[in-house]
Parts: C-alpha cells; sequence; structure tokens
C-alpha cells in the first residue's frame, strides 16, 4: 500500500480541481459575500504567501480572533497548508485568559476582526510573543487602530501569490491547529490536532451513519469556527465541496432563519442554547425551512422536548451528537439501527435524546466503581475514548496526566449505556448533586423542565446542605407568555409525577437569563456560587 501523508493540502487541492464552480456566502458587517471553492482556494494561497512574507515559519502558530466569515475559513487551510498551526482564540473568554492562551501558545502572528479590535488593543502590551496583527474589514482603508504592527487584510493577500506552492513533506502527525477549552476552574487547557487526525475526522463526518455529509449538502455551522474546529465542518465541507453558509458576526436566531430560508440550508449546526432560541423565532414567525434535512445539535445535552418540538410541529429532524474539544470534535451520533424504525414514536424518541452510538474509528469505555460498566442502562461511570483523532495530551500543561491515563481520555462525563450500545450522558462528574451518598442526575431533571409547555430554560444545580451534603435547586426562565401563570409548585408538581421523592428540587427559582459559557452551555458555577447559601437562608 502506498504510505501517502495525509494532510489539508490534498483536502485543498480536491475542492479546487473538482468543485471550482460551487459557492460558499458569508455574512460580513457590511452584507453578504458569495464566492466560489476557486476564487477561494486563490485566496487562500494567496494568504499562505502573505504570511510567509510576514515572517511566519513551519510550525509557528498563527492565532484567529474571529466570527464565522469568509476569510476565517481561508485561514483554516492557509496556515496548516503552509506548516504553520492555526490556533483559533475564544472572542468570548476574559482578557485574562486570551492573554494566557495567546502567551502559553507562543502566537507569531493574530487575525482580528475589526469590530474585535478594541478587545485586544487594551491588552496587546501584555502580548508580547505577537509580531504582527493582521484586521479582517470590509473597508478599503484601514481603520484607526492602536495595534502595531497592523496589516490590512485585503490589501496584505492582494500582495501574496495566487499560485503559492504548498510542501509535499509535510508530516501527517505535526500539528494542524490548536485550541483551548473554556475553562470552568484554572486556566484553559490547550488541545492540539494533526493533519491526520482532523483527515480521518473530516472522513468520518461524510458517513452515513454519523453526519453524512456530502458534495449534495448546504453547511451552515452555527456553532463558532473559534471553537472545536466549529465541529469539524470547514474542513470536511472544502473537501467535500459542500456548499457552505457562514453566519457572520453576532447571529440572531432570526438571520440564522432568514439564512436558511435564502440559501436553501440542508443542515446546519449548534448547540442547544442556539436551537431554543431558533425555536423560539420560529414560534413567533413563519419561515420557509423545507430545505433543511438535519439541525445537528451537540455540545451539552439536548432536551427531549426539543428533538420532539423540532420533528412534530416544525417538521425538521434533529440529529443529536456529542464530542468535546478533545475529541476534535464528534464521538457519538443518536441515529436509529435498521430494526429500530418500526418502534413506536415515543421509543424511538427515548433512544434519538441519547447521545448515541461510538462514530466508527474510535474506541470507547465507561468506567464505574467495578470496573468497565454493565450495558443495562443504569450503571453510571466516566465515559473514556480512544483513538486517531482523540488528544493525546494537553499542549505543555501538567494536567494530561490528570486527563489522560493508559492511552485513553478521560472525559469528565458520567454516562450509561443500554444493551443496544447507545450512551446517555447523565451528567458531568462535577455537575452530579451528591444528596445523602446518592447520585441525581441534573441533566435529567433539566430535560423533564423543559418538557413542561411554560418553561424555555432550565438549569439544575447542586446546592449545599448541612444534612444532605448537597440538595437540588432548579432554575427555570419561563416563556413570555406564562410568566404570572406559573408558579414554582406547579413546576415542581410536574417533577413529582416523573422522579422518586428524592430527586424533586428542593426549591425553584425563576430567572429572566440563565448565566452561559462563552459557548452557549449553561454556566452552572455561577449559578452555585451566587446561590451557595440559598437553601440555608430558605430554611431560615
Amino acid at each position: 500500500m502506498m504510505n501517502v501523508p495525509l494532510t489539508l493540502r490534498s483536502m485543498l487541492e480536491r475542492a479546487e480541481k473538482f468543485f471550482p464552480r460551487k459557492e460558499i456566502v458569508s455574512r460580513t458587517s457590511s452584507g453578504i459575500f458569495r464566492y466560489t471553492y476557486a476564487e477561494y482556494g486563490r485566496r487562500t494561497r494567496r494568504l499562505s504567501s502573505a504570511l510567509a512574507s510576514l515572517g511566519v515559519k513551519r510550525g509557528e502558530r498563527v492565532a484567529t480572533f474571529a466570527w464565522n466569515h469568509h476569510r476565517h475559513l481561508e485561514a483554516y487551510f492557509a496556515i496548516p497548508c503552509m506548516g504553520a498551526v492555526l490556533h483559533t482564540i475564544n472572542i468570548r473568554l476574559s482578557p485574562e485568559h486570551i492573554i494566557y492562551i495567546v502567551n502559553h501558545a507562543e502566537d507569531r502572528v493574530m487575525l482580528v476582526d475589526e469590530d474585535l479590535v478594541p478587545i485586544l488593543e487594551k491588552i496587546q502590551d501584555q502580548l508580547p510573543t505577537i509580531k504582527a496583527y493582521v484586521m479582517m474589514t470590509d473597508k478599503p482603508e484601514l481603520p484607526p487602530t492602536t495595534l502595531h504592527p497592523v496589516y490590512s487584510y485585503e490589501q496584505l493577500i492582494e500582495q501574496g501569490d495566487p499560485a503559492y506552492t504548498y510542501p509535499e513533506d509535510l508530516d501527517e502527525n505535526a500539528p494542524l491547529g490548536m485550541c483551548y477549552t473554556s475553562a470552568t476552574t484554572g486556566n484553559p487547557k490547550g488541545v492540539v490536532y494533526s493533519h491526520r487526525g482532523i483527515f480521518l475526522h473530516s472522513m468520518a463526518v461524510g458517513l452515513a451513519d454519523t453526519i453524512g455529509l456530502s458534495e449534495n449538502d448546504t453547511i451552515m455551522p452555527v456553532v463558532p469556527m473559534f471553537h472545536a474546529n466549529a465541529w469539524g465542518f470547514p474542513f470536511a465541507a472544502v473537501w467535500f465541496g459542500a456548499k457552505q453558509v457562514l453566519p457572520g458576526p453576532g447571529p440572531t436566531p432570526k438571520l440564522l432563519l432568514q439564512l436558511i430560508q435564502q440559501e436553501k440550508v440542508t443542515l446546519a449546526a449548534g448547540v442547544p442554547t442556539v436551537w431554543l432560541g431558533v425555536l423560539k423565532a420560529m414560534e413567533e414567525e413563519q419561515y420557509d425551512v423545507k430545505s433543511l434535512r438535519s439541525v445537528i445539535c451537540g455540545g451539552s445535552a439536548a432536551p427531549r422536548s426539543l428533538i420532539q418540538t423540532y420533528e412534530t410541529k416544525f417538521g425538521i429532524p434533529f440529529l443529536h451528537a456529542y464530542g468535546m474539544t478533545e475529541t476534535s470534535p464528534v464521538a457519538l451520533v443518536s441515529r436509529l439501527k435498521s430494526y429500530q424504525q418500526s418502534l413506536s414514536e415515543e421509543e424511538m424518541l427515548d433512544i434519538r435524546a441519547k447521545q448515541g452510538l461510538l462514530v466508527p474509528g474510535l474506541e470507547m469505555r465507561i468506567i464505574g466503581k467495578n470496573g468497565e460498566v454493565a450495558w443495562d442502562g443504569q450503571e453510571m461511570g466516566e465515559l473514556q475514548i480512544r483513538g486517531p483523532w482523540i488528544a493525546s495530551e494537553y499542549y505543555k500543561d501538567e494536567r494530561t496526566k490528570e486527563a489522560f491515563e493508559d492511552g485513553w481520555l478521560k472525559t469528565g462525563d458520567v454516562a450509561v449505556i443500554d444493551g443496544e450500545g447507545f450512551v446517555k450522558l447523565v451528567d458531568r462528574t462535577k455537575d452530579l448533586v451528591k444528596s445523602g451518598g446518592e447520585w441525581i442526575s441534573s441533566v435529567d431533571l433539566e430535560n423533564a423542565l423543559m418538557a413542561h409547555p411554560a418553561v424555555f430554560e432550565a438549569s439544575v444545580v447542586g446546592i449545599p446542605h448541612p444534612k444532605w451534603d448537597e440538595r437540588p435547586v432548579a432554575f427555570v426562565v419561563l416563556k413570555e407568555e406564562a410568566k404570572g401563570k406559573v408558579d414554582k409548585q406547579e413546576l415542581l408538581d410536574f417533577l413529582r409525577g416523573q422522579f422518586v421523592k428524592w430527586w424533586i428540587p428542593d426549591d425553584l427559582v425563576f430567572l429572566e437569563e440563565i448565566p452561559k459559557t462563552s459557548v452557549g452551555k449553561f454556566l452552572k458555577r455561577a449559578l452555585r456560587e451566587q446561590y451557595k447559601d440559598h437553601l440555608a437562608s430558605a430554611q431560615r
């Protein structure tokens, strides 16, 4: 067999050769920008050439600080194909964390969107490794800024070579990119991705039994391109020649629906809070979404009620998936087996609300108190994964030893597995509520609450209790039409019909908004901190 390196270069060249007329649609601050893969290839090569002229060498990190748009997509291939390392930075991190990861990664050049420049201007004196900033703007002239030295992206690539030749001797195991986890405690942890890993992960995204992405699709990644490779879709879509729709800065639910309608999007990917917002917008105004063959939901467990509403009320197939920064990230996808298609709607929904089956190419185990758990859907343990696109360490971080053991990634997610091999996440290890020596799943309680017609969002956390160690407290955002009409007793009674007595939250607090992380997940740490004395105060 030929030992051909698995690198990004061949993926880009395939799009240039076989899909030169296919379209990329990008929303920017000034409107919609359209171009073809042929034009994309030339601009991508120009960017590589321009970065080389700035002195970027193999193995050096080039950072991006940007939204989902065509320039960011160009960086996705331009930086790795020249042998440098793409470092996507979460634009919603605190200044302290941004400073930490830029210095820890030792980034040399940073590409930054014009509207995000003020964030960097305040901290540039603390970023000594950055030798040049490149501002991504639609304006013909470089807007005023204190960043120095700074270049205009468009002016810079205009000077680049559209026929820039990529090296053929890159090691497939060489780093392609890196992304830092959104830290809830301590500093973020750096995850490095190899060419080989992303190549194989992109293949997995195209499998019919996973996402099934193909040239026929129009893909809209709502998940930010600064996070976990935008779940791998930008890489795979270029390779397969799929039309891409990039929603640009600060996308709202209505804007996403307009793009789906106008561009006939077939696949869209985002976290549950995104799809909750889109659902609310669809209930307020009518949109033509018949083009969607699926919305893909990951990042955290999707409520069963959310899946049901999308499918029964709007006829939109809802695909549940699981992954994390360390898994590149797709690891589990919830698709029914052929012989499960004849089950009742309720039984099928129960299965599809789980995180699903392991993606081909990976291995997993769920480790409980006594070793691997039984496949009975009941015994809980920590999900552990290994495979060719799973990280093996954190970048220059002593926490590697804690998270990676005997070649396995310890995910920190507590799960059960049924007799068919479908995995269901019960909770994060840190979010399980330990009450009187027994575990309570906050995820199960949240999903049950969000099945109530009056509830828009719900989050459950463990609050310190003098007798039971911890007790669950629920935090709920009501739908507008339900405010003032539904009280906490009704919602607690709703739970009593579904759970044993000791699982029922000790209290339920109504909020206008549940705090969220930088990537749209519920920020339970903030709730625990703010309400740590809540039960003690209530008892007094």
